[in-house]
């Protein structure tokens, strides 16, 4: 038989080219155009044009970008969430909304507006040449020409159009609004009579049967499982990890000290004092002269009294900050003085004097009075803080080249962590009990709900296969598996049979709460002068003191109009609460000015019409979302899935 293989092998090489090769190419072609439809389907339409996925994409990663430069400690796990994905999409479709409308609308910004905006609005100022042309180097670091921000910036000049008339013209009259705020900040006096669940636990006692049926009910069933949970091993890849990978020489070390000098060294600091013969840049020449010769005769006078620096400067000096002190400035470093007064200064040694040194502000002697720091850390001495710099940095560069591989590696060989552990000397870490959720006080990855998600995957549980490589920090990937899975189960009632009780005796408390804060209700409907005998009290939405929202939105939702009125508030498991609205009181004066309630009433009322018309727009422009491909990719996580 051998021998028979031997004789064709040619035949069958052919033979498995031809069925094989065009195969591959059939399905890697299908691949390629499959992964190319994935990026081009639409995810939604604006007036027949589509937004695709790649768009989508894009938009969302300009969003996390912009996050991450606002907030650079941003989670990133809120970055890769699905409600931020849904709103680059929903700001994706706002703006397409807001384009085509200001193309049918034909709203344009001409070049003149267009130019004076980018001149004299202060939001420019930093891409702002002193000509006012725009920086083109500033531009290129954000990855724009100037004909790419020009027709950004006209862009949304022209949208901003769009919604602008709708927006900048929101009224109300001044009855409207103040009727509605005087509503919205209106108190009320009311009487408040509680039922609390708690003092009716005494008066019930369950039964045997009572507490059975009650750890049966399918509604009461998740209060007694033991949680789903998982014994799980997992290795972590971050600088720490790579620094242990580091190896660093001495010559390393050395050069890193030379190149970074000045960081080692204490900033030096001369002490001076000066006689100032003030002459202002802008006076005339002549006049320049005049102080520039009053300065040389008065250097003429301290070279003749040396010692008598500081009573001259008393004397003559025209500085008023420093004349009162002997002309002394303190000590100061280099940047602090103006570049003449600088450079003289720090040429000279401590005790000599200068020439005459002009500056704009006029014409200085200065003398140097003592001088500090300057001294340069020896090598020794900052040795440790070079290698901890130095590894850093090292480890920085390592772990972006390991953090692919690692991801490939955990993917390509998902049946075990032990390739990634051999290949970068990672320790393997073991936990059990891991829960779908972060337990309380956890840290590291075992605090981070993306890791957390994907090892209780289908995939993670069903397979045991290794998660993908997830991103749980700064500089920092993990790869888990699952080693035993336990799924939710219901605990015996005979573990559970205390907490049972305790349970139905609070659900059974609130019944009778609620039964006869009901009975009382009804008694005061019937008679509603009847008195409480308790002090009343005054509420608002300013002042809710110990109530809730329910209770506030009850008594201020009661009828003024017929006073005394009574509501009834359900608290649920705490019991029941009965109002009696005695008398309708004006503004609670904690409320905001009237003025600025008005104002802001108004705008409300132009957020409320712009959002409306914006509503209307989508309408007319037949807006559609694909909505279970959008939910499905809002869901999707970064890396491929498998």
């Amino acid at each position: 038989m051998f021998e028979f293989f031997r004789k064709y092998m040619r035949v069958f090489q052919i033979i498995l080219a031809v069925l094989i090769i065009p195969s591959f190419g059939f399905l890697g072609v299908q691949g390629y155009r499959s992964m190319d439809e994935g990026a081009n389907q639409s995810v939604a339409q604006v007036d027949g044009q589509s937004i695709t996925q790649a768009e989508w994409d894009f938009a969302h990663r300009e969003q996390v970008e912009r996050v991450r430069r606002q907030n650079p400690t941003a989670d990133p796990k809120l970055l890769d969430s699905p409600q931020l994905k849904q709103q680059s999409l929903d700001k994706l479709i706002r703006d397409r909304v807001m384009l085509v409308a200001a193309d049918k609308l034909h709203l344009s910004t001409t070049d003149d507006r267009l130019q004076r905006l980018f001149s004299t609005d202060p939001q420019f100022a930093s891409i702002r040449n002193a000509d006012g042309s725009v920086n083109k180097d500033l531009l290129a670091a954000q990855g724009m020409s100037s004909e790419m921000f020009a027709r950004r910036l006209r862009q949304e000049l022209s949208v901003q159009q769009v919604l602008l008339g709708v927006s900048g013209t929101g009224f109300a009259s001044v009855f409207a609004s103040d009727h509605a705020v005087d509503s919205f900040f209106q108190q009320r006096e009311v009487f408040l009579q509680r039922f609390d669940a708690a003092s009716y636990a005494s008066q019930v006692n369950p039964s045997v049967a009572d507490i059975e049926q009650y750890y049966k009910d399918p509604a009461n069933a998740q209060q007694f499982q033991a949680p789903e949970q998982a014994s799980i091993e997992y290795v972590v890849l971050d600088l720490d990890a790579m620094k242990q990978q580091v190896s660093i020489n001495d010559e390393d070390l050395h050069k890193y000290y030379e190149e970074n000098a000045a960081r080692y060294s204490t900033p030096e600091e001369r002490r001076a004092s000066h006689i100032l013969i003030a002459a202002d840049k802008s006076l005339a020449a002549v006049e320049r002269a005049k102080a520039k010769a009053k300065a040389e005769a008065m250097l003429a006078e301290v070279q003749k009294a040396p010692d008598a620096f500081a009573e001259l400067a008393r004397k003559n000096s025209q500085d008023p900050g420093s004349a009162a002190k002997g002309g002394d400035l303190d000590f100061f470093g280099r940047g602090a003085m103006v570049k003449p007064f600088e450079d003289a200064a720090y040429s000279l040694k401590v005790g000599e004097t200068s020439g005459v040194v002009e500056s704009d502000f006029g014409f200085h002697i200065i003398r140097v009075t003592d001088k500090r720091g300057g001294e340069k850390r020896s090598f020794e001495a900052v040795r440790p803080e070079i290698e901890a710099e130095v590894r850093q940095q090292l480890a920085q560069a390592k772990f972006s080249e390991a953090a692919a591989e690692f991801t490939n590696l955990v993917y390509e060989q998902a049946d075990s962590l032990k390739p990634v552990i051999d290949k970068f000397k990672l320790e393997l870490k073991t936990t059990p009990g891991v829960t779908r959720k972060p337990a309380s006080g956890a840290k590291g990855p075992l605090a981070s709900p993306k890791f957390l998600d994907a090892l209780f995957s289908d995939d993670a549980l069903r397979n045991k296969r290794n998660t993908d490589a997830v991103e749980t920090g700064p500089s920092q990937l993990v790869s888990g598996r699952v080693l035993q899975y336990d799924a939710a189960h219901a605990l015996p009632l005979a573990d559970v049979k205390d907490k049972v009780r305790a349970r139905l005796v609070l659900v059974q408390a609130a019944a009778l709460a609620k039964k006869e804060g009901e009975a009382r209700l009804a008694a005061l409907k019937q008679a509603p002068q009847t008195e409480l005998g308790i002090e009343s009290r005054l509420v608002s939405r300013m002042q809710m003191q110990d109530l809730g929202e329910p209770t506030i939105d009850a008594v201020l939702g009661a009828n003024p109009k017929a006073l005394p009125a009574v509501v009834g508030i359900d608290l649920g498991p705490k019991g029941y609460l009965v109002a009696k609205i005695q008398k309708v009181i004006g503004r609670d004066p904690v409320a905001a000015d009237p003025a600025r309630a008005r104002s802001q009433y108004v705008g409300a009322w132009g957020e409320a019409e712009t959002q409306a018309y914006y509503a209307a727009l989508k309408t007319r422009l037949k807006v559609s979302v694909n909505d279970k491909l959008a939910a499905q990719a809002a869901r999707a996580e970064p890396a491929e899935s498998r």
